[in-house]
């Protein structure tokens, strides 16, 4: 019996597009994704590195580029929230414990906030009993540690906790260590399905 869960943000609730920063990317002048950038993403997103060594780690790859001009192809990732799923979430949240769990970064979530305002936000993140971000917790999904400090904080029993993303790799690390797991498919499922799906 699930009594408690934890969702991932994006590509959940708000629609991303992961292409959209490449090619804004590309357009200033980077070549291609790489090693060197996943490392800075992986730091930043792990609260590591402030954010502006991150835009002057992307700058360095892309010398012609202004900061502002990287920042907006940084947050090109970051589509709709649509309202549905928010209605959605306030009423689940008055059956279960629920969690928000994100690998996400300060340029991310600041831009998310100023963009669909207070009133919105604030509606969004009061379904939680507590909400997580990767950067303010200094750890990030799959990584076991991450999943452990939930359980152990909240006094969480695995077994009955669900957790939901569209990672495998997030959901394979959740399952490995007794967490109830739906590893969302983007664009064929939604998380209003949720009911549907006999998993709770």
């Amino acid at each position: 019996m699930i009594d408690t869960i934890i969702f991932d943000f994006g590509d959940i609730f708000i629609n991303l597009d992961q292409q959209a920063t490449i090619n804004g990317l590309q357009s200033l002048g980077l070549q291609s994704w790489n090693e060197d950038l996943d490392h800075l993403n992986t730091s930043f997103e792990k609260g590591q590195i402030s954010r502006d060594n991150f835009l002057l780690g992307i700058q360095k790859q892309i010398p012609n580029a202004k900061i502002d001009e990287i920042l907006t192809a940084w947050n090109a990732v970051l589509l709709d929230f649509p309202l549905y799923r928010l209605e959605f979430l306030q009423l689940v949240s008055q059956q279960y414990r629920l969690f928000l769990l994100s690998n996400t970064d300060a340029i991310h979530i600041d831009h998310f906030e100023q963009r669909e305002g207070l009133s919105f936000y604030s509606d969004f993140y009061q379904c939680f009993e507590k909400v997580y971000f990767s950067y303010e917790m200094g750890m990030r999904k799959p990584d076991a540690e991450i999943f452990n400090t939930l359980i152990r904080q909240h006094e969480l029993s695995p077994k009955r906790t669900l957790f939901v993303d569209d990672k495998k790799d997030n959901t394979d690390a959740a399952k490995a260590i007794g967490i109830q797991v739906w590893n969302l498919q983007v664009g064929q499922e939604d998380v209003v399905d949720l009911f549907d799906k006999n998993i709770i």
